[in-house]
This record gives structure tokens, sequence and C-alpha cells, in this order.
């Protein structure tokens, strides 16, 4: 059981980490390569779809890395666990208002703030990326720990 838990717990991260450096390295600057209003109407699709996928994951990361933690210890099970879980308050808390703001009815999506708001929303979105690699390797890490 705590072997499965640390295999569900390492793949559900890790499966987060990649699609997220997809996004930053790949999707996000190819979206604003299109232009404002295309990049907007695109990250408005893209981030619905994101959430319904990277949500889930992350909190299934979570929970599988602090059973796993319970069941047979190890710090690093709790710390990578707590840093996959800190995407989920930091989306909430610091990158919702600019999704929010980006999805505002009525927003001119060609404007130069429409275009700063991407940008910010590319940066932040840099720090889930970030947590979820380190949350990755500490796993990872820790799976293969005798």
């Amino acid at each position: 059981m705590s072997q499965l838990a640390g295999i569900i717990a390492v793949l559900a991260c890790t499966l987060f980490a990649g699609a997220a450096v997809y996004i930053n390295l790949v999707e996000h600057p190819a979206r604003l390569a299109c232009g404002t209003e295309i990049a907007a109407r695109q990250w408005a699709a893209s981030y619905k779809r994101a959430t319904l996928m990277q949500a889930p994951l992350a909190v299934l990361a979570t929970i599988a890395g602090i059973l796993r933690w319970l069941l047979t210890g190890g710090s690093l099970w709790l710390v990578g666990s707590i840093c996959i879980f800190l995407v989920v308050p930091f989306t909430l808390l610091v990158i919702l208002p600019t999704n929010h703001r980006l999805l505002e009815p009525g927003r001119d999506r060609a404007s130069a703030e429409t275009r700063a708001l991407l940008m910010t929303w590319g940066q932040l979105h840099g720090v889930r990326t970030a947590l979820s690699l380190l949350a990755s390797l500490l796993l990872v890490y820790a799976l293969v720990q005798p």
C-alpha cells in the first residue's frame, strides 16, 4: 500500500510538472506570438481545460504523498507533498485575481492592459512550475531511496 501511494504521488506530481513546464516553455510563448487578442482568447480556452487536469493532479499528488509519509515516514514525502500542495493556495490567492481580470466580460482583448495581464500570468504560472518541479524531484528521490 505504501509503495502504491508513493508511485501515485510521483506520477501525479510529475504529470502536473510536465504540463506546467510545457505551458511555460511552449504554449504561453506561442500564444503570445499570435497577438494579444488571439492570445487572450486561446488563454481562456486553455485555462478552463488545464484547470480540469492540473487541480486534481495537485490534490492527488498531495494526498498520496502524505499517505506515504504517514505509512512509512521520511521527511522527503512530507516536504514534496507540501511543495505540490502549495500550488493550490498560490493559485487561489495570487493567480486567480489575474485570471478573473483576464476573463471579465467586456475586456478589450487586444489592449495593452490585456497583454500585460497575460505576461503577468505567465510569470505567476512559473512559480507553480517551479514548485511542481521541486516537488517532483523530492518525491522521485524519496521513491528511489532504499
